[in-house]
């Protein structure tokens, strides 16, 4: 590939630059389903990046021309979500006159559903993206989230869908803030030596009634690496207990001890991503809700 390339054409750091190849993502609606998709793909491919070439909100007859001449300069793997059989029509024409491989990522999954509940799709554009009630309870819990983050307004952690309890650096927050995109209202609190839980907190029942109260816990080599990461980024070279290896044991040994004595499930995030942690939380959430109650067997530990 020639080195003239753009670094805007590439995408956000899906892989190393080995091989580089011309990626389309064309859609009617803002695009976002094709973008994680796509991403979702491409990292399985770890020697592979693509050149990102997005065509989101394809409407009109010559937004469709534009997105086609695009392809056709620039061939390569095309990916669409296009709800109008004409420009599904022209843009499959395109590829097969091209030669290029090309997907409708939707259509096995719509097929697959309308089989199964023998009924005809909508083929709705953007229907995922409407301002219906969930999307103005996502903003709600987003907006709870943010007012209960990292301890704040703990008089408020019981109208809680979930609270997070942890360490530093066990990822309380951004896991908090990707429950609150889906729609949970989530608090978190951090537990610092020395330091009580809030009579609030401690009034939280978490496994069977009121928010589901959560432990996050991690291997204390893992939470070392990352606050040492956090001191480097702040340009802090002192050496303290925050990063001293016998003292964050102790901090995780208390904080499973805590949990444990509580009643309240643990969640390891040692080697957890974000949305795994996120998907174990929804995953008991619906446990609850479902067998109205959760009960734990063999331990805690999820």
């Amino acid at each position: 590939m020639s080195d003239d390339i753009p670094a805007a054409a590439l995408s956000r750091g899906w892989g190393p630059a080995n091989v580089y190849f011309h990626l389309h993502l064309v859609s009617d609606s803002t695009g976002e389903t094709l973008q994680a998709y796509a991403q979702a793909v491409c990292v399985q491919f770890e020697e592979a990046r693509p050149i990102l070439h997005i065509h989101p909100l394809i409407r009109s007859e010559r937004q469709l021309d534009r997105a086609l001449s695009m392809v056709e300069d620039a061939p390569g793997l095309v990916l669409y979500t296009l709800m109008k059989p004409e420009k599904r029509e022209a843009l499959e024409a395109l590829c097969l006159r091209l030669g290029l491989p090309h997907l409708s990522v939707l259509d096995p999954a719509i097929a697959m559903t309308g089989r199964y509940l023998g009924i005809e799709s909508s083929h709705r554009l953007g229907g995922q993206h409407e301002l219906d009630q969930a999307y103005f309870d996502r903003i709600e819990a987003l907006n709870f989230t943010l007012a209960h983050d990292d301890g704040q307004n703990v008089a408020g952690f019981h109208r809680a869908d979930v609270v997070l309890l942890g360490i530093s650096r066990t990822s309380k927050t951004p896991t908090c803030l990707y429950l609150a995109n889906r729609g949970y209202k989530a608090a978190n609190l951090p537990l610092v030596p020395g330091v009580p839980l809030p009579p609030e907190v401690e009034a939280l029942e978490g496994l069977n009634t009121g928010p589901l109260v959560i432990g996050l816990v991690a291997t204390p080599d893992r939470i070392v690496q990352i606050r040492r990461n956090r001191l480097m980024a702040l340009n802090e070279r002192d050496e303290t207990d925050y990063v001293d290896d016998a003292h964050v044991r102790d901090e995780m040994t208390n904080a499973r001890k805590l949990f444990l004595m509580k009643g309240w499930p643990m969640i390891d995030v040692s080697r957890r991503a974000i949305e795994e942690t996120a998907a174990a939380i929804v995953a008991l959430l619906n446990r609850r809700k479902t067998e109205g109650r959760l009960t734990l067997a063999g331990g805690n530990d999820f």
